[in-house]
């Protein structure tokens, strides 16, 4: 039996506000038990929905010191089982008694400082010794630093390998070093250009960057982009120094929460047999639902997502009195910077039997989008991996893409002349070029009916489950094991 333990700052259902929180709730799973024992930590935040946190059981408690600033701190270990996966929580109230689970940078780094070391202090109190750590983003960077430092004193840990996945390499956890110092109780000579000092400050990602056997992120082109300076983030140095231990893995969606044919969120479930007819059905009902103009044949462009700058939204305020013209509608669900929420706000006023921002996120009002939307707009600036064009797929709505990270590896282009490929995509990060290619798509939609519904099939029939990354995972995993 292998014996794997992920360690991170979110897991669905328990807590979410990204792509991460899917990717260790979901991928968990799809092991076999009979092989892989696979388990997650993550805190105990307070905000984690009361009829979970009523049924954890507590397993032991114990006290740890960090750094300095870290003296004698309470550690709880509380323990629950679901779906055949074992989850393991971090409590300490100092920490972890809050609304939602990030806030101001440098408490975060303070919390996760602790929950890195208590992880593995817990381990010998679990009756459980993992093979593998796999640590996800910079909430989890300083495991394999503690692991190869402090802890490699103890023989307990010997042998015990890591991974770092990158689902996002713009947060990196950075602060300066003498405050690290004390948080960490690392010594000086770990605060050097070759480990955790980045531009004078002190970096946690890089810190598991450097000490994490592997590294992985969530697509092959992401991994290949973050070695260049463009995407780099100023880590590109060390990723290109470590490009023959890193790889990417696209994520998956959970099949089983993202299906038209079975979802109940939707209005008139429908499948790849019967979305001609019904999925227009899911069109109507949501424009009425959202006091748009009710008219099956408008072309309708879904995009949800957090609204900042990485999601190339200005590209879409360049262009947007063209975007929607009469046969367009552009329904928009998602919150973040006041700007975009004002400026999707504005084109809702402006345009209001077109344009529909819900400036929310709503999960059952963004599966109605997915069922009800033609095709789905992604013209991001960077994206690791991306999910919402693996949902989109699921539901027979077209994506249109800019050619960039995760975007670029699911979404092959449209090629009228061989009738292949299954959505739009543009290259360069310019208002005009999405602009042309959103127009194309409209041409595609209303001009070449029998070709658009084909392209839908093809989106339809692709796999994106876990299941075809989760081989890719076991194969890395039986690589560090040596097998």
């Amino acid at each position: 039996m292998k014996r794997i333990l992920f360690a991170a700052s979110e897991c669905v259902p328990f807590i979410k506000t990204g792509g991460l929180a899917d990717v260790c709730g979901a991928l968990p799973k799809e092991f076999d038990k009979e092989y892989w024992d696979v388990r997650v930590v993550i805190p105990n935040y307070s905000c984690i929905p009361e009829h979970f946190r009523n049924q954890f059981e507590y397993v032991d408690h114990f006290w740890m010191n960090a750094g300095s600033y870290i003296t004698n701190k309470y550690v709880g270990i509380l323990r629950y089982k679901m779906d055949g996966v074992t989850y393991y929580f971090i409590d300490n109230q100092e920490y972890f008694n809050c609304w939602v689970p990030y806030g101001d940078v440098r408490y975060d780094i303070e919390k996760f400082v602790f929950f890195d070391k208590a992880v593995l202090a817990m381990l010998k109190h679990i009756d459980f010794r993992p093979d593998i750590i796999h640590c996800h983003d910079w909430q989890a960077g300083l495991i394999p630093v503690y692991l190869k430092n402090e802890f490699a004193a103890d023989s307990f840990y010997w042998g015990i390998r890591s991974i770092m996945t990158i689902h996002n390499l713009k947060f990196q956890g950075i602060w300066d070093i003498k405050t690290m110092q004390g948080l960490t109780g690392f010594h000086a000579s770990l605060f050097t250009p070759d480990k955790l000092e980045f531009k004078k400050d002190a970096n946690m990602l890089k810190g598991g960057l450097v000490y994490a056997d592997y590294i992985t992120t969530v697509s092959d082109t992401y991994a290949q982009e973050i070695q260049s300076q463009y995407y780099g983030e100023g880590l590109d140095g060390l990723l290109s120094a470590r490009h023959f231990d890193m790889q990417g893995i696209v994520n998956g969606i959970d099949y089983s929460v993202y299906n038209p044919d079975t979802d109940p969120k939707i209005y008139v479930n429908y499948n790849a047999e019967s979305f001609r007819k019904k999925k227009a059905q899911n069109k109507e009902r949501l424009q009425e639902e959202l006091g748009l103009a009710v008219d099956k044949h408008k072309y309708m462009i879904g995009l949800i997502s957090r609204l900042t700058d990485q999601k190339g939204l200005d590209l879409i305020n360049y262009v947007m009195d063209g975007l929607v013209d009469d046969f367009t509608q552009l329904v928009v669900i998602g919150t973040g910077e006041n700007r975009y929420e004002n400026m999707f706000r504005h084109y809702a006023w402006k345009y209001p039997d077109r344009v529909s921002a819900n400036i929310c996120y709503s999960d059952d009002l963004a599966h109605k989008l997915y069922a009800a939307a033609d095709a789905f707009l992604m013209p991001s600036r960077f994206e690791p991996c991306g999910l919402t064009q693996l949902i989109s797929f699921r539901y027979g709505t077209v994506p249109i893409v800019r050619e960039t990270g995760g975007l670029r590896d699911t979404v092959e282009p449209f090629n009228e002349y061989e009738n292949t490929g299954d959505g739009f995509s543009f290259t360069n990060y310019n208002a005009g070029e999405m602009l042309h290619v959103i127009n194309y798509s409209k041409h595609i939609f209303y001009d070449r009916k029998r070709q658009w519904n084909q392209m839908i099939e093809r989106g339809m029939a692709k796999d994106f489950s876990w299941n075809a990354s989760k081989f890719r995972y076991e194969g890395l995993y039986n690589y560090l094991l040596g097998e």
